[in-house]
This record gives structure tokens, sequence and C-alpha cells, in this order.
């Protein structure tokens, strides 16, 4: 009698086990389909050349026709606990994927323990998101009340606020950087906003947990230059950027070159662009301001937070070239504009934006946020 009640139990406690085994495989699945093709197609196939195979690209090697289903599905803005699972990152190294970095990112992620927006932006029924770029078209527009209107306001590195509210708002939701673009100075972050990491090497997550764990960063761990030592945020403000991001928008939208899916000369997509891509993903409607160069008058600044002028530079493409590619219509004459950024047309005076309906991208047509055109009516 007892060898069947023992036997009767081990098979309850079987049944149990593959019942909570199929649930977590069965929500596992249905979050990595929620983004991601089977594992088969997960990786990008390219040519000789390095581009995306069935894409046409310009002379220059920039994308110019998107396809429609390119933002059809959503990807997670952030890595999060289950990130070893998702088959389009885990085949490459950084910056365009998480190979060899599980162990940092897991510490990481273990002291965090966020891996979202906050709850109030997550409800929103239509997320309105703005990037705003350091380009110094901003400066003098007195568009920061128009920028403050959104409900995501990304800004990139150390671009300043303070002192400059009149021009660029007040309001950060997101800070996206790396260790060498990080602001230095603690009193120089926004309060309320996110801290976000784009990982471009294997160094920028080691010195992330340094940060999260309060530990003593080193000069001379592989950068390029001086790093933050400390960021003013606690571990439940800090995220980590799916790199998914960057991979997209330097191989798919910019058509740079694959380098066997490596980091070398030339392939780097800009953090902006990565930050657009970022949001049409995630975003229902997405604008972006400053980031237009006015190549033709040499005077202007470069920065709308410095005095270093246009003459200090020869030309700008890989931002205009990008901005062509995801909008389609941002130039007239795009072989004759090339050197001039984005000094034909209105864009270096006003927000455009793109409406991003479902997280589908069906509209590639710039439209002047003049015209109060939109697709969330709040």
């Amino acid at each position: 009698m007892g060898l069947l009640v023992f036997v009767r139990n081990l098979l309850l406690a079987l049944c149990l086990f593959l019942v909570l085994g199929f649930l977590y495989y069965s929500a596992w699945k249905l979050h990595l389909l929620q983004w991601e093709e089977d594992s088969n197609s997960a990786v990008l196939s390219f040519d000789s050349a390095g581009q995306t195979l069935g894409s046409e690209y310009d002379r220059l090697g920039f994308l110019l026709n998107l396809d429609s289903k390119l933002f059809s599905k959503p990807a997670p803005m952030f890595l999060d606990d289950s990130f070893r699972k998702w088959a389009r990152i885990r085949e490459f190294v950084p910056p365009f994927g998480i190979k060899g970095q599980d162990n940092l990112i897991k510490a990481i992620l273990s002291v965090t323990k966020e891996y979202r927006l906050t709850p109030a932006l997550d409800s929103l029924r239509c997320r309105r998101c703005i990037i705003v770029g350091n380009g110094g078209v901003l400066a003098n527009k007195s568009l920061g009340s128009r920028i403050d209107d959104y409900d995501i306001v990304v800004r990139l590195n150390s671009a300043p606020v303070k002192g400059f509210e009149k021009d660029v708002g007040s309001k950060t939701t997101l800070r996206i950087t790396y260790p060498e673009g990080a602001m230095q100075r603690p009193e120089q972050y926004e309060r309320d906003s996110l801290f976000v990491l784009a990982g471009f090497k294997w160094q920028d997550f080691k010195w992330l947990k340094y940060i999260v764990y309060k530990e003593r960063v080193s000069a001379s761990d592989g950068f390029w230059k001086s790093v933050a030592t400390r960021v003013p945020k606690e571990p439940p403000e800090i995220r980590i950027l799916n790199p998914y991001f960057i991979q997209e928008a330097a191989f798919t939208l910019i058509g740079l070159p694959f380098n066997n899916g490596l980091m070398g000369r030339g392939n780097i997509p800009t953090l902006g662009s990565v930050a657009v891509t970022m949001a049409l993903h995630g975003c229902d409607e997405v604008a972006v301001a400053g980031f237009g160069y006015d190549m033709s008058t040499p005077n202007a600044p470069l920065h709308y937070y410095e005095s270093v002028r246009m003459a200090a530079i020869k030309e700008i493409t890989t931002v205009t070239e990008f901005w062509r590619a995801v909008t389609g219509k941002v130039y007239q004459d795009p072989e004759g504009a090339l050197n001039k950024g984005f000094s034909k047309g209105p864009t270096d005076h006003f927000i455009s934006f793109i409406p991003v309906l479902d997280a589908q991208y069906p509209a590639r047509e710039r439209v002047s946020a003049e015209a109060g055109e939109s697709s969330c009516h709040h």
C-alpha cells in the first residue's frame, strides 16, 4: 500500500513538473514571437559586399526602398532576463549582439531588475516619441515647449539641457549613451530620466557593471577617451539597449559593410540612427529634431551647445542618408543636396515626424509638425 501511495505521489509530481515546464516554454516562445522569426531566419543574409540580399542600395551603399514590413514586429527596447534566448542577437558580438557578454549582462540585470519603460508610459494607448539630436539647427528655434509636449523625449550622449531649455526643452525620458559619451559631471543628469547604455564593445558592459555595483572604474579599460566614473542613477533607473537596433540600423537601413558581423572601420551607425530605429519599433509616432547639418552656412553652429562652426567639417553623409532611407522624401534633389545636409527643405527649422501605426511603418512620407498633423490624438 505504501508503495502505491509513493508511486501515485511521484506521478503527480511528475505531471505537475511537466505542466509547469510546458507553461514556461510556451511563455518564452510567445515572448520571442513578438519580434522574431524562427531561428533559421534570424541571421540576416548578405551579399559579397556585405549588404542585405534582396535590397536596393544607392552608389554610397544606403537603402533606397524600405520594406513596409520592416517594423511590423515590435522589438523589446531593452534587454531583459531572457536575453540569451533572443536568436537575433545571440550570434553576434558587440555592438551587433551579446555573444560572449552573458555573465556581465546577467550580473547587471540581477541588480537593475527593471527591463521596460515606466508603467505610466507602458500603459499609453498611443506613444508619441521624439529623438532630439545635437545639431546646431536647434539653436535659436525656440522649439523647447514643442519638444516637451511628447510622451517620450530621447536625448543622446552628453548633450546638455540646462541653459538651453528654450530651444531643446527641459524634459528627458531616456538618455542613450556609451561610456565615452556619457556625462562626466553627476549634476548634469536629469532627475527623472532613465540611463540607457548602447553597448558598442565588451568594455562598455564591463563599465556599466562597475557603475551599477558602484565599483571603481579604471580609465585604462580599453576606452578611447576619459569616461564617467559615476552615474547618479539607482540600478532600477538603468537599462541596456537591445543591440538589435544597432544591427538593424547598420545593415538593413543604411547598408553598412557586414564584415562578418564584427565591428570594423565604416560599419558602425551613428547613435542617432540607432535611437530612431529603436523608436520606430516602440512608438506609435516618431519625431526627430536637431538632426540637420546646414553645410551651406559655414558659420552656423555644429552643435546647439558649443561654438564650433560647420566650417570645421567637410561633409555629412551617414546621418542625412539614413534619414532619407527611413522617410523616403527628405530631399527634393538627393544628389545635389548630398553635401548640404538638411539645408534643402524645411527640415532644418522644424520638427519632423513619421506616423508609425500599430508599431508598423506603412507611411514613409515626411510630415512637418508645423502642419499640426499627428497619428496620435491626445
